[in-house]
């Protein structure tokens, strides 16, 4: 079961998502004026899902540059392989998550029984720059380029070792994976999972973001716009509303530092 919604055009970056799996997870297409494309975590657990992906990117002629996930849980990777034979394009992940493809999705899949997702093309462990020739590490030195777009990576372990968000800042547009939702947070309870992780990542990497100029001023001059989020599951937001409204994100829940 699958649901496609155009999700946002702005000046330069167009998103089209679709929600795959039984888990519900959002996959994103994105891709700059020229066509250059990334998709980012493709749950696609289906031929038909994974069929959904391949019409609109020949419908809109878009040419696939990468795949870009926020993290490695099974549910966010489904249809990685597919599409990386597809279009022969790399895919980007952080080398924390390693220890999500070897002991977090066996034990997490195990348990409900449900089928492990095909992880070509990773091999069974990292070199110091890439996984074979296409599996890539990232880190928060790294900018992803897609085309005209710059998404500058953010490390925010807590969900999984090796979560990470995207974020496009001309655009002002977040990928926040399963570390923020619209009203909540990413759980903590699979293996690799770390709450006092999260909330520092979010209080001390996320949240500041707002406050930090755009890539681009705005014609009047005024304030901007919040970022927009988009999330691994569930409605999208923005971090102004999360700042104030999350019940997670209130100041008795900042992150306690016990050293």
């Amino acid at each position: 079961m699958y649901f496609c919604q155009k999700l946002a055009y702005n000046d330069m970056v167009h998103i089209e998502q679709f929600t795959f799996n039984a888990f519900q997870t959002r996959c994103c297409v994105v891709w700059d004026d020229n066509g250059y494309c990334a998709f980012v975590d493709p749950g696609c657990s289906s031929p038909a899902e994974t069929h959904e992906i391949v019409s609109l990117v020949e419908s809109r002629g878009l040419k696939p540059v990468c795949i870009m996930l926020t993290h490695a849980h099974f549910d966010h990777i489904y249809g990685m392989a597919a599409l990386a034979k597809e279009y022969e394009i790399p895919v980007y992940a952080h080398i924390g998550e390693m220890f999500t493809l070897e002991t977090t999705n066996p034990a997490v899949c195990g348990a409900y029984g449900l089928p492990l997702p095909d992880t070509f093309p990773m091999i069974k462990s990292f070199s110091d720059a890439h996984i074979s020739s296409r599996f890539y590490t990232v880190s928060k030195l790294d900018t992803i380029e897609v085309g005209d777009l710059r998404f500058e990576v953010i490390e925010t372990p807590g969900h999984s070792r090796g979560g990470l968000c995207f974020f496009e800042r001309t655009e002002r547009v977040l990928f926040s994976g399963d570390t923020l939702f619209a009203g909540s947070i990413g759980r903590t309870d699979h293996p690799g999972g770390d709450y006092d992780l999260l909330m520092k990542s979010i209080f001390e990497k996320l949240l500041p973001l707002d406050d930090e100029p755009s890539g681009s001023a705005s014609a009047s001059g005024s304030r901007h716009t919040s970022i927009q989020v988009i999330p691994g599951h569930g409605p999208c937001t923005d971090l102004a509303t999360e700042g104030m409204t999350n019940p997670f994100l209130q100041p008795f829940n900042l992150p306690y530092d016990d050293e």
